[in-house]
Protein backbone atom coordinates (compact mmCIF):
# COMPACT_ATOMS: atom_id res chain seq x y z
CA UNK A 1 0.00 0.00 0.00
CA UNK A 2 1.38 3.45 -0.79
CA UNK A 3 1.43 6.29 1.75
CA UNK A 4 -1.75 7.97 0.00
CA UNK A 5 -3.71 4.99 0.22
CA UNK A 6 -3.13 4.50 3.89
CA UNK A 7 -3.37 7.98 4.80
CA UNK A 8 -7.41 7.61 2.69
CA UNK A 9 -7.86 4.09 4.45
CA UNK A 10 -6.93 5.54 7.71
CA UNK A 11 -10.03 8.57 7.22
CA UNK A 12 -11.99 6.21 5.46
CA UNK A 13 -13.03 4.50 8.76
CA UNK A 14 -14.78 7.28 10.83
CA UNK A 15 -16.49 9.09 7.45
CA UNK A 16 -18.18 5.04 6.93
CA UNK A 17 -19.27 6.34 10.39
CA UNK A 18 -20.77 9.28 8.96
CA UNK A 19 -22.26 8.12 6.48
CA UNK A 20 -24.05 5.59 7.52
CA UNK A 21 -25.57 7.41 10.19
CA UNK A 22 -26.74 9.98 7.29
CA UNK A 23 -28.27 7.20 5.62
CA UNK A 24 -29.95 6.10 9.30
CA UNK A 25 -31.42 9.77 9.70
CA UNK A 26 -32.71 9.79 6.02
CA UNK A 27 -30.31 13.23 5.69
CA UNK A 28 -30.90 13.85 1.79
CA UNK A 29 -27.73 14.12 0.27
CA UNK A 30 -28.16 17.59 -1.55
CA UNK A 31 -28.90 19.12 1.76
CA UNK A 32 -24.93 17.76 2.87
CA UNK A 33 -24.11 19.41 -0.64
CA UNK A 34 -25.62 22.68 -0.28
CA UNK A 35 -24.50 22.72 3.77
CA UNK A 36 -20.54 21.99 2.28
CA UNK A 37 -21.04 25.08 0.53
CA UNK A 38 -22.39 27.38 2.83
CA UNK A 39 -19.43 26.10 5.51
CA UNK A 40 -17.06 26.85 2.38
CA UNK A 41 -18.17 30.58 1.90
CA UNK A 42 -17.39 30.68 5.75
CA UNK A 43 -14.13 29.41 5.31
CA UNK A 44 -13.28 31.60 2.17
CA UNK A 45 -14.43 34.34 4.87
CA UNK A 46 -11.68 33.20 7.61
CA UNK A 47 -9.47 33.31 4.76
CA UNK A 48 -10.83 37.10 3.39
CA UNK A 49 -9.91 37.93 7.44
CA UNK A 50 -6.34 36.20 7.42
CA UNK A 51 -7.10 33.80 9.88
CA UNK A 52 -5.77 30.98 8.08
CA UNK A 53 -5.84 28.35 11.11
CA UNK A 54 -9.78 28.83 11.69
CA UNK A 55 -10.02 29.02 7.75
CA UNK A 56 -8.17 25.26 7.82
CA UNK A 57 -10.90 23.70 9.82
CA UNK A 58 -13.72 24.85 8.85
CA UNK A 59 -12.25 24.02 5.14
CA UNK A 60 -11.36 20.08 6.94
CA UNK A 61 -15.52 20.11 8.24
CA UNK A 62 -16.87 21.21 4.69
CA UNK A 63 -15.42 18.83 2.73
CA UNK A 64 -16.40 16.19 4.98
CA UNK A 65 -19.66 17.25 3.69
CA UNK A 66 -18.19 17.20 0.11
CA UNK A 67 -16.85 13.77 0.78
CA UNK A 68 -20.15 12.20 1.99
CA UNK A 69 -22.67 13.12 0.10
CA UNK A 70 -22.13 11.20 -3.25
CA UNK A 71 -21.74 8.37 -1.18
CA UNK A 72 -24.81 8.99 1.24
CA UNK A 73 -26.82 8.74 -1.96
CA UNK A 74 -25.28 5.87 -3.35
CA UNK A 75 -25.78 4.34 0.30
CA UNK A 76 -29.34 5.27 0.13
CA UNK A 77 -30.42 4.78 -3.07
CA UNK A 78 -31.24 8.39 -4.26
CA UNK A 79 -28.80 8.79 -6.69
CA UNK A 80 -30.01 11.08 -9.47
CA UNK A 81 -29.19 13.19 -12.63
CA UNK A 82 -30.28 16.11 -11.10
CA UNK A 83 -28.02 15.15 -7.94
CA UNK A 84 -24.75 14.73 -10.14
CA UNK A 85 -25.66 18.09 -11.76
CA UNK A 86 -26.18 19.82 -8.55
CA UNK A 87 -22.87 18.40 -6.88
CA UNK A 88 -21.00 19.71 -9.54
CA UNK A 89 -22.63 22.97 -9.72
CA UNK A 90 -22.03 23.81 -5.94
CA UNK A 91 -18.26 22.29 -6.14
CA UNK A 92 -17.58 24.88 -7.72
CA UNK A 93 -19.09 27.70 -5.66
CA UNK A 94 -17.04 26.29 -3.00
CA UNK A 95 -13.58 26.48 -5.12
CA UNK A 96 -14.26 29.80 -6.17
CA UNK A 97 -15.68 30.46 -2.64
CA UNK A 98 -11.97 30.07 -1.09
CA UNK A 99 -10.27 31.78 -3.78
CA UNK A 100 -12.32 34.72 -4.40
CA UNK A 101 -11.41 34.73 -0.05
CA UNK A 102 -7.86 35.32 -1.11
CA UNK A 103 -8.35 37.20 -3.55
CA UNK A 104 -9.63 40.16 -1.11
CA UNK A 105 -7.19 39.39 1.70
CA UNK A 106 -4.23 40.11 -1.15
CA UNK A 107 -6.12 43.02 -2.48
CA UNK A 108 -6.40 44.29 0.96
CA UNK A 109 -2.53 44.06 1.73
CA UNK A 110 -2.17 46.25 -2.21
CA UNK A 111 -0.29 42.64 -3.10
CA UNK A 112 -1.68 42.67 -6.88
CA UNK A 113 1.42 40.11 -7.71
CA UNK A 114 -0.80 37.51 -5.55
CA UNK A 115 -3.85 38.79 -6.29
CA UNK A 116 -2.93 37.39 -9.52
CA UNK A 117 -1.38 34.37 -9.17
CA UNK A 118 -4.88 33.33 -7.47
CA UNK A 119 -6.83 34.41 -9.75
CA UNK A 120 -4.68 32.26 -12.33
CA UNK A 121 -4.89 29.65 -10.03
CA UNK A 122 -8.96 29.78 -10.04
CA UNK A 123 -9.22 30.50 -13.56
CA UNK A 124 -7.33 27.17 -14.62
CA UNK A 125 -8.95 25.44 -11.79
CA UNK A 126 -12.13 25.95 -13.24
CA UNK A 127 -10.87 25.48 -16.90
CA UNK A 128 -9.99 21.73 -15.58
CA UNK A 129 -13.35 20.91 -14.76
CA UNK A 130 -14.83 22.47 -17.60
CA UNK A 131 -12.46 20.82 -19.84
CA UNK A 132 -13.19 17.19 -18.97
CA UNK A 133 -16.95 18.01 -18.64
CA UNK A 134 -16.82 19.69 -22.35
CA UNK A 135 -14.59 16.92 -23.61
CA UNK A 136 -16.74 13.95 -22.35
CA UNK A 137 -19.54 15.36 -23.96
CA UNK A 138 -17.53 13.62 -27.20
CA UNK A 139 -15.49 11.15 -25.86
CA UNK A 140 -15.61 8.13 -23.27
CA UNK A 141 -13.85 9.81 -20.41
CA UNK A 142 -11.30 12.35 -19.70
CA UNK A 143 -9.77 12.01 -16.44
CA UNK A 144 -6.06 13.33 -16.76
CA UNK A 145 -4.16 15.59 -15.72
CA UNK A 146 -2.86 16.16 -11.67
CA UNK A 147 -4.56 18.35 -10.11
CA UNK A 148 -7.84 17.71 -9.67
CA UNK A 149 -10.33 19.17 -7.20
CA UNK A 150 -9.60 16.97 -4.08
CA UNK A 151 -5.88 17.67 -5.03
CA UNK A 152 -6.59 21.34 -5.32
CA UNK A 153 -8.89 21.45 -1.67
CA UNK A 154 -6.17 18.91 0.21
CA UNK A 155 -3.36 21.84 -0.76
CA UNK A 156 -5.60 24.78 0.54
CA UNK A 157 -6.52 23.23 4.05
CA UNK A 158 -1.99 22.37 4.01
CA UNK A 159 -1.32 26.04 3.20
CA UNK A 160 -3.74 27.61 6.02
CA UNK A 161 -2.63 24.90 8.65
CA UNK A 162 1.13 25.64 7.17
CA UNK A 163 0.87 29.41 6.63
CA UNK A 164 2.37 28.50 3.18
CA UNK A 165 -0.45 29.47 1.55
CA UNK A 166 1.95 31.70 -1.08
CA UNK A 167 4.08 28.37 -2.33
CA UNK A 168 0.25 26.43 -2.61
CA UNK A 169 -1.04 28.71 -4.81
CA UNK A 170 1.61 28.49 -6.98
CA UNK A 171 1.72 25.21 -7.00
CA UNK A 172 -2.45 24.97 -7.59
CA UNK A 173 -2.01 27.92 -10.72
CA UNK A 174 1.30 25.99 -12.54
CA UNK A 175 -0.83 22.52 -12.03
CA UNK A 176 -3.95 23.68 -13.02
CA UNK A 177 -2.69 25.00 -16.35
CA UNK A 178 -0.67 21.71 -17.33
CA UNK A 179 -3.79 20.05 -16.15
CA UNK A 180 -5.91 22.04 -18.45
CA UNK A 181 -3.25 21.37 -21.04
CA UNK A 182 -3.46 17.71 -20.64
CA UNK A 183 -7.21 17.48 -21.26
CA UNK A 184 -6.80 19.23 -24.19
CA UNK A 185 -4.50 17.35 -25.96
CA UNK A 186 -5.58 14.18 -24.68
CA UNK A 187 -9.00 14.83 -25.99
CA UNK A 188 -7.10 16.15 -29.37
CA UNK A 189 -5.33 12.80 -29.66
CA UNK A 190 -9.05 10.24 -28.77
CA UNK A 191 -10.78 12.79 -31.17
CA UNK A 192 -8.23 12.42 -33.94
CA UNK A 193 -7.45 8.87 -33.40
CA UNK A 194 -3.57 9.38 -32.51
CA UNK A 195 -1.55 6.93 -30.47
CA UNK A 196 -0.61 8.33 -26.53
CA UNK A 197 2.80 9.56 -26.30
CA UNK A 198 5.29 6.50 -26.50
CA UNK A 199 6.12 6.33 -22.41
CA UNK A 200 9.14 4.64 -23.10
CA UNK A 201 13.40 5.56 -23.24
CA UNK A 202 14.63 8.34 -22.00
CA UNK A 203 11.91 10.80 -22.32
CA UNK A 204 9.20 8.82 -20.35
CA UNK A 205 9.99 10.41 -16.82
CA UNK A 206 8.93 13.86 -18.42
CA UNK A 207 5.74 12.28 -20.25
CA UNK A 208 4.76 10.86 -16.58
CA UNK A 209 5.08 14.13 -15.00
CA UNK A 210 3.58 16.34 -16.94
CA UNK A 211 1.18 14.41 -18.84
CA UNK A 212 -0.54 12.96 -15.92
CA UNK A 213 -2.14 9.60 -16.73
CA UNK A 214 -1.41 7.58 -13.63
CA UNK A 215 -3.87 6.85 -11.12
CA UNK A 216 -4.13 7.61 -6.79
CA UNK A 217 -2.88 5.95 -4.48
CA UNK A 218 0.38 4.78 -6.78
CA UNK A 219 4.01 5.43 -6.72
CA UNK A 220 4.13 7.68 -8.92
CA UNK A 221 1.07 9.91 -7.47
CA UNK A 222 3.14 9.07 -4.08
CA UNK A 223 6.47 10.64 -5.58
CA UNK A 224 4.57 14.04 -6.79
CA UNK A 225 3.00 14.42 -3.55
CA UNK A 226 6.23 14.34 -2.26
CA UNK A 227 7.70 16.31 -4.63
CA UNK A 228 5.03 19.27 -3.76
CA UNK A 229 4.94 19.09 -0.15
CA UNK A 230 8.71 19.52 -0.07
CA UNK A 231 8.04 22.51 -2.19
CA UNK A 232 5.18 24.59 -0.20
CA UNK A 233 7.34 23.27 2.91
CA UNK A 234 10.92 24.17 2.26
CA UNK A 235 10.88 26.86 -0.24
CA UNK A 236 11.28 30.02 2.19
CA UNK A 237 8.12 32.35 2.18
CA UNK A 238 10.26 35.67 1.93
CA UNK A 239 11.56 33.62 -1.32
CA UNK A 240 8.02 34.06 -2.30
CA UNK A 241 7.46 37.20 -1.36
CA UNK A 242 4.65 35.43 0.97
CA UNK A 243 1.86 38.68 1.92
CA UNK A 244 1.35 36.29 5.34
CA UNK A 245 5.15 34.88 6.23
CA UNK A 246 4.95 36.98 9.19
CA UNK A 247 1.73 34.69 10.41
CA UNK A 248 1.54 31.30 12.36
CA UNK A 249 1.43 27.76 11.07
CA UNK A 250 -0.52 24.98 13.07
CA UNK A 251 2.28 24.38 15.06
CA UNK A 252 2.92 27.78 16.06
CA UNK A 253 -0.62 28.56 16.90
CA UNK A 254 -0.75 25.75 19.17
CA UNK A 255 2.09 26.36 20.84
CA UNK A 256 0.88 29.80 21.40
CA UNK A 257 -2.88 28.32 23.26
Amino acid sequence: MTFTGAIGALFNFPLRLIIRACVALHIHPNVLTFTGVLINIWAGYDLWRGHFISAGFIMLGANVFDFIDGKVAADSGKMSKFGGFWDSVIDRLSDLALSVGLVCLYASKGRVDYVLITSIAMVFATMTSYARARAECEIDKCKVGFMERPERIVLFMIGAFTNRMAAVMWVIAVLSVVTVANRIYFTYLVLNNKPQPDRVGPSRILWRALYWTDERATVAYDLWVIAILAFVWLTPPTFLGDPMSSGQGLVEWLLSR
